[in-house]
């Protein structure tokens, strides 16, 4: 919880940020009192994982791989890093808010898309058996705008 905190706080320089990030941490806290969950702070996702990215060529395709496997991999990482002790779960819910720097319009599928190496990330981290809708129910993403923090913020909470 203390890396959530610090990533938090070192990211946040407006006082309006700071009251939507204690407010956000409270329901996070209560939350994990609640259910058992796991939130994780992760970098928006490189633009050539959108699905609107084109793979011209074998350099393309090189540079989507390599944004894969490191997405995925910092995805595992920061998993791990929570030493979860109960791992693993049956079934998992992935809620994921993305904070954009500007108010640009969005589209909700291009970013469930650009986090296909997040939920094999979870799988690497043992957090459940497989990515598919048996184990791993995915929640529509939230799109928001935050200019001073701009983060994907994931909720994994245990389905029973």
């Amino acid at each position: 919880m203390w890396n959530l905190w610090n990533l938090i706080v070192r990211h946040i320089t407006h006082i309006s940020a700071v009251v939507i990030a204690i407010s956000y941490i409270q329901k996070v806290l209560i939350n994990i009192m609640t259910d058992e969950s796991i939130v994780i702070i992760l970098p928006l996702p490189n633009k050539v994982l959108s699905a609107n990215f084109t793979v011209g060529g074998i350099g393309g395709r090189m540079m989507k791989a390599t944004a894969t496997k490191k997405y995925r991999r910092l995805t595992c990482r920061a998993i791990e890093n929570e030493r979860i002790e109960s791992l693993p779960w049956g079934r998992v819910s992935v809620t994921a808010i993305f904070y954009y720097e500007s108010k640009r319009r969005r589209d909700e599928d291009n970013a469930m898309y650009s986090l296909k190496a997040v939920y094999d990330g979870i799988v690497d981290a043992g957090v459940v058996g497989d990515d598919t809708p048996e184990y791993m129910k995915r929640n529509v993403p939230v799109l928001t705008y935050d200019p001073s923090c701009p983060t994907v913020v994931l909720t994994l909470t245990r389905i029973e």
